[in-house]
């Protein structure tokens, strides 16, 4: 652990995340939403785009290591790569620049939001839900989603530079092993929730959601959105502490 600047610290990881979230809501709204060149390319594009904009966040964020989650964070708190300032000015960092990347997104598609008839679509822009309710269930999902980003991360970083959120020694490639890792999850696990894996990517996007003014825009869905934030977390933290074990990091 090093000493960081916590101001750029800051900055870096609402930059990062901001990037992230432009891109990830982006992919959706083009698929989700009414009369876009994109519409209907599937759940799979969905994926693709999703890991790119990983690929993209980490690229501008290299100065805070690139975390992007706090799931990401509560497991390098765990594991002692970072301490509790790092964690909580990332997080904190990370959930604005959610916000902002999803009102971005927002102004980018305006005007097929105002042409979008369903309301879930709209919301599904900003934030995930279950193809069936059910929260245990649905937190289990996340919990194995997550754990499995985590764990990854853990694993590239043994190859690399282990002060940092993402694998060293590969340039400007550090990124895509995480990115292409983010579209496996989303291609094998992403269907039952669609896959937060980030509470900050859910969270924030969910809040912006709910403060625009979206023509038609329904509910924000907050009887769900604590399963998007506490799955995560769990999963950040488990794999955390499998990772010295089977990994043999400790």
């Amino acid at each position: 652990m090093t000493d960081v600047n916590l101001g750029l610290y800051f900055l870096s990881e609402l930059v990062g995340t901001a990037m992230l979230i432009i891109l990830g809501c982006g992919v959706v709204a083009n698929v989700a939403l009414t009369k876009n060149k994109g519409f209907g390319g599937g759940f799979l594009m969905v994926n693709w785009g999703w890991g790119l904009a990983v690929f993209a966040g980490v690229l501008v964020s290299a100065y805070s290591g690139a975390i992007l989650n706090p799931a990401v964070g509560i497991g390098l708190l765990i594991a002692g790569k970072i301490d509790f300032a790092m964690f909580a000015t990332a997080a904190g960092a990370e959930l604005l620049g959610a916000i902002l990347g999803a009102i971005i997104v927002w102004l980018g598609y305006k005007q097929h939001f105002d042409e979008e008839p369903e309301a879930a679509n709209k919301l599904g822009v900003f934030s995930t839900g279950p193809a069936i309710r059910s929260y245990g269930w649905n937190l289990v999902t996340e919990i194995i989603g997550t754990f499995v980003l985590v764990f990854g991360i853990f694993a590239f970083a043994d190859y690399g530079d282990v002060e940092v959120g993402t694998p060293g020694g590969l340039g400007p490639l550090t990124a895509l092993p995480v990115a292409l890792l983010v579209v496996g999850i989303g291609a094998s696990l992403g269907g039952p929730t669609g896959y937060a894996i980030n509470p900050a990517r859910d969270l924030g996007p969910r809040i912006a959601h709910a403060i625009l003014p979206i023509k038609g825009k329904g509910s924000s869905d907050w009887s769900y959105a604590w399963v998007p934030v506490v799955g995560p977390l769990i999963g950040g933290a488990i794999a955390a502490v499998a990772a010295p074990v089977l990994l043999h990091l400790a």
